[in-house]
């Protein structure tokens, strides 16, 4: 019995040798040498990130102990930080495999944002370069500052939603309300506000990233913004710039040029809606048939006083709409002058002598911003 333990043993042990002197051998082909010469950009190269460019890393070659190929990572640190935390991680162009690393000054201005420097503020980071095989990664032995400025802006988020006490969701990320992407990076609301907090979350779950107005600059941060009196308001954010644009939304207005007079204001009716309902309509005889142009006035103040905002037809003339016609007919477009004619919808045939319900519609639920007139 003790002979077959000792036999077992052994035949065990050996077994165990072959394997480690296999994995070192296999081990031995994954070595590379550490990265030792960074070539650009120069040490403290000074980057204002508000410009629409890219930083372009590069360094000397490493070699691998099998003459393959080497595989590379740039690392961001803080000024002061020894890259064993490091801030930011990214391959070198071609997944790694380039001695080269062209990053936009978007993603620059990401990684200054995460090592604390504010927008509008300058500050550095120290970056380095990693070599390997996918394992046995070397530890950075040079690295070099770079100097940024920031710019006011951030990268716009794919979505924005307004939260807070203040809003018509009432407090409760749950129940944010979805902004209107207007172009790339410009987001914008219709809603009321009461007397309370709001904020701005790059989406209704989680943990988002959030924003507040302060002396009429965007901010990031978990600060909220105060609402002191209560009214209609629109609110525009631009992301670049960190600009803001708030406007009280004072009153709605149906003009119908036929009688060269507005016939009745539109009463705010929640989610950037206006509506009347029961409206009469009655086109006007004249001699040539009946008239039924109309298009909307706005009265907007941004806190410089009343302004007129104008909103009609793409077209300068239209005809009736009927079943047929596209729901493109009724989106609404800024016009720059309140000539009494041109720019005008006209109603359908049978809106003629009705009651009407007409809907205004700036929210996020329609493709573009809209209206309705339903009969009834």
């Amino acid at each position: 019995m003790k002979k077959i333990n000792i036999y077992l043993l052994l035949t065990l042990l050996a077994m165990v040798i072959a394997m480690v002197a296999c994995e070192d051998e296999e081990l031995s082909h994954t070595q590379v040498t550490p990265v030792t010469n960074l070539f650009a950009p120069d040490d403290n190269a000074y980057m204002n990130l508000g410009a629409q460019s890219t930083a372009v890393f590069e360094w000397e070659a490493a070699k691998a102990e099998d003459n393959g190929v080497v595989l590379y990572e740039v690392v961001f640190d803080t000024e002061d930080g020894d890259f064993s935390e490091p801030l930011y991680t990214l391959p070198s162009d071609g997944n790694g495999l380039q001695r080269r690393l062209t990053l936009p000054f978007a993603r620059l201005n990401e990684i200054a944002r995460i090592a604390g420097i504010q927008p509008e503020e300058t500050g550095k980071l120290k970056w380095t370069v990693l070599s390997s095989k996918g394992i046995n990664v070397q530890e950075p032995m040079t690295s070099r500052m770079i100097e940024v400025e920031r710019p006011a802006g951030f990268p716009a988020p794919d979505e924005l939603y307004i939260a807070g006490s203040a809003t018509e969701g009432g407090e409760g990320l749950e129940n944010a309300i979805l902004m209107k992407k207007v172009d790339a990076s410009t987001f914008e609301v219709y809603t009321k506000l009461t007397p309370g907090e709001y904020y701005f979350a790059s989406r209704k779950t989680g943990t988002p990233e959030t924003y507040f107005i302060e002396n009429g600059k965007l901010k990031q941060g978990e600060t909220t913004t105060t609402v002191t009196e209560e009214g209609v308001y629109r609110i525009r954010l631009d992301f670049p710039t960190a600009t803001t644009e708030i406007a009280e939304i004072e009153a709605v207005s149906l003009w119908f040029a036929p009688n060269d007079e507005f016939l009745f204001d539109l009463p705010y009716a929640g989610n950037g809606t206006w509506k009347i309902e029961d409206a009469p309509i009655e086109f006007r005889q004249e001699s040539w048939g009946r008239d039924e142009r109309y298009k909307f006035r706005f009265l907007v103040d941004d806190g410089s006083g009343t302004a007129e905002e104008w909103y009609g037809s793409v077209n300068a003339d239209n005809s009736r709409p009927d079943e047929s016609t596209n729901d493109s007919y009724w989106f609404m477009v800024p016009i720059i002058t309140n000539d009494r004619w041109n720019h005008s919808f006209k109603f359908a045939t049978e809106v003629d002598n009705t009651q009407s319900d007409i809907a205004v519609i700036f929210n996020s639920t329609v493709p573009d911003y809209t209206h309705t007139v339903t009969p009834n």
